[in-house]
């Protein structure tokens, strides 16, 4: 995932994003069958996404020698929701997934389809935000903006003339 500068569509203002990572865990068993990552759904800020970029899938202690199935469900590039499986995991087989850098925008919900884990799924929070910052243009017309405003408040007030009694 890249971001790099590029021009909004607010005029001459020019749009950067900022990228933040966190580390992100959850475990799977028969126990808790599922997770939902839904990044910080208190903030109303819609200037910011979340992303869940999965790394490993690996089995935790005390695991069974059976398969364990580990779905993703997630929204593809038309908006409808797909489940997928990403890891068929066995103890003596295989007991770890490297995904690499599959990155999914939330929500996704994690769930062990097959098998009693525990199965630990790791990877990063991505919380990608833009901000704007104002162009060359936009700086000096707001600094011509406040020397206008400068020299208006520097003019005497203008005092009604007196009238003349006949």
């Amino acid at each position: 995932m890249s971001f790099v500068e590029g021009e909004s569509s607010e005029g001459s203002r020019t749009g950067a994003s900022k990228l933040e990572s966190f580390l992100f865990s959850c475990e799977l068993s028969s126990k808790v069958l599922f997770y939902t990552f839904q990044g910080d759904a208190d903030e109303e800020d819609e200037d910011m996404e979340h992303f869940l970029e999965l790394r490993t899938v690996c089995l935790g202690e005390g695991a069974k020698e059976e398969s364990n199935v580990v779905e993703v469900t997630a929204m593809n590039h038309l908006g409808k929701t797909i489940s997928v499986p990403i890891a068929n995991l066995h103890l003596k087989c295989l007991p770890m997934v490297n995904l690499g850098e599959f990155e999914l925008k939330a929500p996704v919900t994690l769930r062990l389809k097959a098998g009693t884990g525990p199965v630990s799924v790791s990877g990063l929070h991505l919380i990608a935000s833009q901000y704007f910052e104002m162009s060359e243009e936009e700086e000096q017309e707001e600094d011509d903006d406040d020397e206008v405003e400068d020299e208006e408040e520097e003019l005497p007030a203008v005092k009604p003339a007196k009238k003349k009694k006949n």
